[in-house]
């Protein structure tokens, strides 16, 4: 049974602190697809169209009849733990920095194939297991498997937090505090076991709705931080940095209006300066200490999380300046994906569709509760995806994206027409 995770110790300060050292990655381009599927929490492999044998590890042709007709599809996420072992040594620098830890191979129900996987300390040998996909520090895909049903203190197993963000005694940087949304974020970070939350507040001396019932949360510090301004957010990075082991970007302009319908550059300045510029001055400032600190122990940094309007994947013409610096905002987080890689922090795209705010007051419904969003979030760094979708406007125009993202945008484009 997993002992429960206690708080961290203040660290000893002649003892060495842990480098970020990444498991071994694939080198095979084929195994890129596996890891892309993991990233968003689905368990893919190979399927010969030829002759239906399911095909791993990846490969670029069926082993049974050498058919190259392999489709990435799901499969069945049950299983029995038929082997295992534990390893108390390694030639591998991560591993010798966790050990012991737990492997074992998973016969998967059906004619599915045994695969390798990383064991919860929990699961019976013999027994029937759950196996999930997943990226792990090196950000690359692995497969782990949970016993059949929840135990106590099933979350703090320390294999499962490597590849997990769980919140639970990790601090927290809410960069816009002042938001319902930000409010919201920080409830539900404190609720998910968050040991310290710090609000990100621009002008703090100007008062704001539900400030006296957000200041009055446990476990919270307010942080002067202005997105807009390059000074302050130095300041932040110099007196908090090393303390930030989630970051969770709440910070969003929104306005409605297109390129030719507005008659100004001042708002679209304004919409780049707070969705794209201020991630960008924070990754500056605060993305080399979280990415130092990727291998810091038990409560290492773990997350960047990034708020986005899904309309970032296309634009919606009604609200078509928003929408471009929601793209430029994403591009910037694939950025930041490519420079986090390999030490340990994971950058979360929580896609959103319209915030049940004043500034989505005229559109029509489904809108997105500021706590449903805040819920979402902290369910994806419990889980580990790296992309997650709030709502059902997000979950439709996320898939309609994936499957043809030339017809998405001529659709959009017919609303707006319509509109």
């Amino acid at each position: 049974m997993v002992d429960a995770l206690r708080p961290p110790p203040k660290k000893h300060p002649t003892r060495r602190s842990p480098v970020a050292t990444p498991p071994p990655a694939p080198r095979s381009r084929t195994g890129i697809f596996f890891t892309a599927y993991a990233a968003r929490g689905e368990f893919r492999l190979q399927k010969c169209e030829a002759c239906g044998a399911v095909a791993y590890p990846p490969r670029d042709i069926c082993a049974k009849c050498w058919s190259s007709d392999l489709v990435w599809t799901p499969i069945a996420p049950e299983g029995a733990l038929v082997a295992e072992t534990m390893l108390h040594t390694s030639t591998t620098p991560y591993f010798r920095d966790r050990l012991p830890w737990r492997i074992g191979a998973i016969k998967l129900a059906g004619d599915g194939p045994v695969v390798v996987a990383h064991v919860h300390a929990d699961a019976s040998d013999g027994g029937d297991v759950r196996v999930f996909a997943r990226t792990d520090k090196s950000g690359q895909g692995v497969l782990y498997a949970l016993p059949e049903k929840d135990t106590e203190n099933m979350a703090d197993d320390h294999a499962l937090r490597e590849i997990t963000c769980d919140p639970k005694h990790r601090r927290i940087l809410v960069t816009d505090a002042r938001t319902p949304l930000g409010a919201a974020m920080a409830k539900a970070a404190l609720e998910a076991g968050a040991a310290k939350v710090f609000l990100g507040v621009a002008q703090k001396w100007k008062p704001f709705d539900g400030q006296e019932a957000l200041l009055s949360l446990p476990n919270t510090e307010i942080a002067p931080l202005d997105m807009a301004d390059a000074d302050s957010v130095t300041e932040l990075a110099a007196s908090i940095g090393s303390k930030v082991d989630i970051l969770i970007n709440t910070a969003q302009f929104v306005r409605p209006g297109s390129a030719m319908n507005r008659r100004d550059l001042v708002t679209a300045r304004d919409e780049m300066e707070v969705n794209y510029f201020g991630p960008l001055r924070l990754l500056q400032a605060l993305g080399p200490i979280m990415r130092a600190r990727g291998a810091d122990g038990a409560n290492s940094a773990a997350a960047w999380v990034n708020c986005l309007s899904v309309f970032a994947l296309s634009n919606r013409p009604a609200f078509g300046l928003t929408s471009a610096s929601q793209a430029a905002a994403l591009s910037l987080s694939q950025s930041a994906r490519a420079e986090f890689a390999g030490s340990g922090v994971k950058v979360v795209n929580a896609f959103h569709g319209p915030l049940d705010d004043e500034w989505a007051q005229p559109l029509p419904p489904p809108k997105v509760a500021p706590e449903k969003l805040a819920s979402d979030v902290v369910g994806a760094l419990r889980k580990g995806l790296e992309d997650v979708c709030s709502g059902d406007i997000a979950k439709d125009i996320y898939e309609r994206w994936r499957e043809n993202p030339a017809v998405l945008e001529r659709e959009l484009a017919l609303t707006n027409l319509a509109d």
